[in-house]
């Protein structure tokens, strides 16, 4: 008997000591530095790739996968799918770029956006009018999930820069919004489990007239619970001419991500969703338009600084990737955009690509891929 007592013991001694060791490995394991999550970098082309001839739209994506992208960021509107009733939809453009987009092993963030005379509310007279009905938007969303997650699409993005009035019409409104995601977000999942919703990317001005800012229409849209159906924030914190690796003030839009006492992810973390991630949907410089161009260190000649030398947006485009990839809570950075829309320089908003309308490119191309190359080789 006691021999068979003394067989217990050295059992129950060997298995406390093997649990012992599983622990103090899992300890050390815990203990050692994690590797922030790869930053996902991309593309942003608006409206513009369901319009392109088949060359225009190959040259596109050709750039997206040159440089280094995995992410195109595209308009699914739904005043293109479904222009004249709620019973027929017209998938054939987008499908091409899908298409087109999986040829060259690029994933596709649609955003779903924009709303057909027949859905818009009495009154509002442009597709950038909110929804009348949010659950007519919901059904177009839920369709479109259905479609394209056999197509390899998982991410979804509702809406662009909502708290802005050029975005939601006649001005924004976070109540309605919330209501928006809610609907938009159970119908994606319904018909894909395995969806994700990124709020729709808050441009920065700061709260003034009809426009809100990104921090005061964020915590409105999450004391409304519309954390609890979001994946991703989407954010566009544009910052030139200054670099993102600059922006410590605390009224440049890259410190509102998590420098400031009312950042994002403060927010977040207030309202129980510290791990959700920001996504950049929208970034970049533009290189011509009225008024005045800085180089990031000469100062104007007295007019209105509206955009960067060619030379400026080079380092800004590089500086955004590696500020990006150290900023914690950042998880994509989506450039605006990979040609100038034209060459009026009455609008700097013809001048954001990284190849002039000519199809040349600029210095930030290849500042660019080098930068998400580095990053890579890291």
């Amino acid at each position: 008997m006691a021999r068979k007592h003394r067989g217990r013991r050295r059992a129950v001694t060997w298995a406390a000591l093997l649990v012992w060791l599983i622990g103090a490995l899992t300890a050390t394991q815990c203990a050692r530095p994690q590797s922030p999550p790869a930053l996902q970098v991309g593309l942003a082309y608006g409206d513009r790739l369901v319009w392109m001839s088949d060359r225009q739209l190959a040259a596109a994506l050709d750039d997206a996968a040159a440089v280094g992208a995995r992410w195109v960021r595209a308009d699914l509107s739904w005043a293109d799918i479904q222009p004249d009733s709620p019973h027929e939809y017209r998938w054939r453009l987008f499908d091409r770029v899908v298409r087109a987009a999986s040829a060259r092993g690029l994933h596709v963030l649609p955003v779903l956006a924009y709303t057909p005379s027949w859905a818009r509310p009495v009154g509002c007279a442009a597709d950038k009018c909110a929804p009348a009905d949010p659950e007519a938007f919901a059904a177009f969303a839920g369709a479109a999930a259905q479609r394209y997650a056999p197509r390899g699409i998982h991410r979804w993005e509702v809406w662009n820069e909502p708290n802005i009035p050029v975005f939601w019409q006649p001005s924004p409104d976070p109540v309605a919004y919330t209501a928006l995601l809610r609907a938009t977000s159970l119908a994606v999942r319904r018909a894909d489990p395995s969806a994700g919703v990124v709020l729709g990317g808050l441009a920065t001005p700061p709260t003034a007239g009809q426009a809100i800012s990104a921090t005061d229409y964020l915590a409105a849209v999450l004391a409304r619970g519309g954390g609890r159906f979001v994946d991703a924030v989407g954010y566009h914190p544009y910052t030139y001419p200054g670099l993102p690796s600059a922006a410590t003030a605390p009224g440049m839009a890259w410190a509102r991500i998590d420098r400031t006492q009312d950042s994002l992810h403060g927010l977040l973390a207030a309202h129980g969703s510290a791990d959700t991630p920001v996504w950049i949907t929208e970034f970049g410089a533009p290189t011509n338009g009225p008024g005045t161009a800085s180089d990031g260190q000469t100062a104007s000649d007295g007019q209105a600084v509206t955009h960067v030398t060619e030379e400026r947006q080079a380092a800004i485009a590089a500086d955004a990737v590696r500020t990006a990839h150290r900023t914690p809570y950042v998880r994509a950075l989506i450039w605006y955009t990979e040609r100038d829309l034209g060459t009026d320089r009455s609008s700097n908003e013809n001048f954001f690509g990284l190849r002039r309308a000519d199809g040349s490119a600029k210095p930030a191309l290849g500042a660019l891929r080098h930068a998400i190359a580095a990053l890579r080789g890291a």
